[in-house]
């Protein structure tokens, strides 16, 4: 089981079982990426593999980032990166001593399968066994093509990560899209994170994952 009350403090997201895919929702500069991303540090800091999918920032710069997030060199990250602005075949690389996976655009929805299994592969190869996957962000992959081909992008990934017994967390700006396309995406999931901002405080709850959605609290 996964346990990431650490980082949302409610009962909801206490044992979550491997291969379970969450969709993390919110409007524009409310924390969805960083929360993604304090759930993979999580997992680090207790030595679990770590998968970022990146559609906006370069490698370099999420293992930087990812770096000063875990808060120490140890740990074991491989980054899928859909920025190589169209420079050909995808290639594989190693920076800073992490799996890197360039691939030539956030359209290229088969790249970033293969580079999401070859980052799988690596990690399990190194002593992985359990991990944690972030895509950043769906909404990127959204202004490339359409929300039907996205859907069944996420519904195969969230097999490979059940095969695989890892957790995956997935980001959407909620206002950046149409109430049907979020109703069309949320069905690949197996439960969603909403984050909000009210009268300047940021506000989150679980939908899915227990039997009732919880009550709205401050993130």
């Amino acid at each position: 089981m996964y346990d990431l009350s650490t980082v949302l403090e409610t009962d909801a997201v206490k044992a979550i079982g491997p291969g379970t895919s969450v969709l993390i929702a919110g409007p524009a500069m409310t924390g969805k990426e960083q929360l993604a991303l304090d759930i993979l540090a999580d997992g680090s800091r207790d030595g679990e593999g770590a998968v970022i999918v990146t559609t906006n920032d370069q490698a370099e710069t999420v293992i930087d980032d990812y770096r000063s997030r875990v808060g120490t060199d140890e740990f074991a990250l491989a980054v899928v990166d859909c920025r190589n602005e169209g420079a050909g075949d995808p290639k594989t690389q190693s920076l800073d001593g992490q799996f890197v996976h360039h691939v030539s655009s956030p359209a290229d929805l088969t790249g970033i399968g293969i580079g999401i299994t070859k980052a799988l592969q690596r990690l399990h190869g190194g002593g992985a066994e359990r991990g944690r996957m972030a895509l950043i962000s769906l909404s990127t992959m959204l202004t490339y093509t359409d929300r039907e081909t996205v859907f069944k992008f996420c519904h195969v990934l969230s097999s490979r990560l059940d095969a695989a017994g890892y957790l995956g967390v997935f980001t959407i700006d909620s206002g950046a899209h149409d109430e049907q396309t979020l109703q069309v995406l949320k069905q690949a999931f197996d439960g969603l994170i909403e984050i909000r901002e009210t009268e300047g405080e940021r506000q989150v709850r679980v939908r899915g994952l227990t039997d009732t959605p919880t009550a709205w609290a401050v993130l």
